[in-house]
């Protein structure tokens, strides 16, 4: 009997081949997800609530959404809000946790209810009051999903027990920090959870996420969870803490730029050649599929935490993290200002109790009010300029690469030029343009140009 291939038949082996083709491509040739537009423009501000205001609630956040809305950031991202886990024994506490010295179980990082918000920041209605009023001003709003692990008392272990991970006895089996780790082998938990992120997003009507250590979670369930937040806000925002090559692809729009900020670490702390910064960049580049953004950043709840590292501020000086911003806001990728910065803040936060604060009189400063300016201006050029949103990421070489970072912002016949010197020193620098004439220029100590 003769067999005859249909339309839709054709179509099906095409389409199978076509995706064998693209499965089988080098990551580097096929292409990232297309990111929402509030995204690829926007300006991340990142708020630790303990830290943020005196009183550590969200009522305070909103009250001060205006301030944020000022510096020119477009993006508030709190961390996390949830009930945290209140549990005592410190068998199940992280190490900084305990170094803190702090006595205080909850460590936002630490969940025991994913489903509301902690009486400590507020209620429910706390959530959605400043989410609204952020709408009104004109920022969008992400929260920061903490799927890896849980507490001990988390208060759906009872009642799931498959939802943690466990031994051939039935013993809990940790995760990183001395957390119980969830067990995404259960497809209950996976539902339970794809479920959380569905409410935030229908009922408190955030824009999008962070997720926390997403490296530790399989990329597939990341992958449906964006299907499922896409059929309820079709512009919704991910952001992956990790670095994982194939996030990109279906599941998330930008991730942590970690190899980024190792480099620029070290061209400030330890004299490293600014070029660092270049060679890095261009590898992210060269392992990842094609238009893949990043983070850019030089502070955030993790590095500044009080048993960690000391703020920039000390660490850099204000000049050195001006250069450090110009960077950050002129490369390809959604800039991150930690709260506190655009006043130049000094205060060493945690996030492991209300132990230090922003000192808000700092915004009166003639330091708080130059970093303030700088950062709106920074904002205005970013946001007035599309090749510094959607131009091409090009490297253009100097003559003080150990000093001197220098590149193009370039979308069709339109070029940005920036030139940023790394070192607490003036330097003279040559730049080979595009079209291979050079350029001159002189530059004060962190100095830059933007033209």
């Amino acid at each position: 009997m003769k067999r005859y291939l249909t339309v839709g038949m054709m179509l099906g082996f095409w389409l199978a081949g076509s995706f064998l083709l693209a499965e089988e491509r080098p990551l580097n040739e096929q292409t990232a997800r297309k990111a929402p537009e509030w995204i690829t423009k926007g300006i991340i501000y990142q708020i630790n609530p303990r830290a943020f205001t005196p009183e550590g609630t969200l009522k305070a956040i909103e009250a001060k959404l205006p301030h944020i809305q000022a510096t020119g950031a477009t993006i508030v991202y709190l961390c996390p809000i949830f009930v945290a886990d209140d549990d005592m024994d410190q068998q199940f506490w992280s190490p900084r946790q305990k170094a803190s010295k702090m006595n205080n179980p909850r460590n936002p990082y630490r969940m025991k209810d994913f489903y509301n918000v902690d009486p400590e920041y507020g209620t429910n209605e706390d959530l959605k009051s400043l989410v609204k009023k952020a709408h009104e001003l004109g920022l969008r709003v992400m929260l920061d999903m903490v799927y890896l692990h849980c507490g001990p008392k988390a208060v759906f272990i009872e009642e799931h027990p498959d939802f943690v991970k466990r031994d051939k006895d039935g013993n809990i089996l940790n995760a990183a920090w001395a957390f119980p780790g969830l067990n995404f082998q259960s497809q209950e938990l996976r539902e339970y959870l794809w479920q959380n992120m569905e409410m935030w997003v229908r009922d408190y009507d955030v824009d999008g996420f962070r997720m926390d250590v997403a490296d530790g979670i399989p990329l597939d369930f990341w992958e449906e969870g964006r299907r499922r937040l896409e059929k309820i806000r079709p512009d919704v925002g991910t952001l992956s803490e990790g670095t994982r090559l194939q996030d990109q692809l279906l599941a998330f729009d930008l991730n942590y730029g970690f190899p980024f900020f190792g480099a620029l670490k070290n061209v400030y702390d330890k004299g490293k050649p600014a070029s660092d910064i270049r060679k890095i960049k261009e590898t992210l580049r060269n392992n990842r599929p094609q238009g893949a953004r990043f983070i850019h950043y030089m502070d955030n709840h993790d590095i500044s935490n009080d048993d960690y590292e000391n703020r920039r501020e000390k660490r850099w000086g204000e000049k050195g993290v001006n250069a450090a911003l110009v960077l950050c806001y002129t490369l390809d990728g959604t800039p991150m200002l930690y709260c506190g910065q655009e006043m130049a803040d000094q205060c060493r936060h945690s996030i492991f109790g209300k132990s230090v604060h922003i000192d808000w009189n700092q915004q009166n400063t003639d330091e708080g009010k130059r970093r303030m300016a700088l950062c709106q201006e920074l904002a205005k050029t970013r946001l007035s300029r599309p090749e510094f949103t959607e131009g091409e990421l090009v490297w253009l070489d100097n003559n003080t690469p150990e000093e001197v970072l220098s590149f193009a912002r370039v979308l069709g016949d339109t070029k940005a030029l920036v030139v940023i010197n790394f070192r607490n020193q003036p330097i003279e620098t040559t730049v080979k343009l595009a079209d291979g004439t050079e350029k001159t220029f002189s530059l004060a100590e962190f100095g830059y140009v933007i033209e």
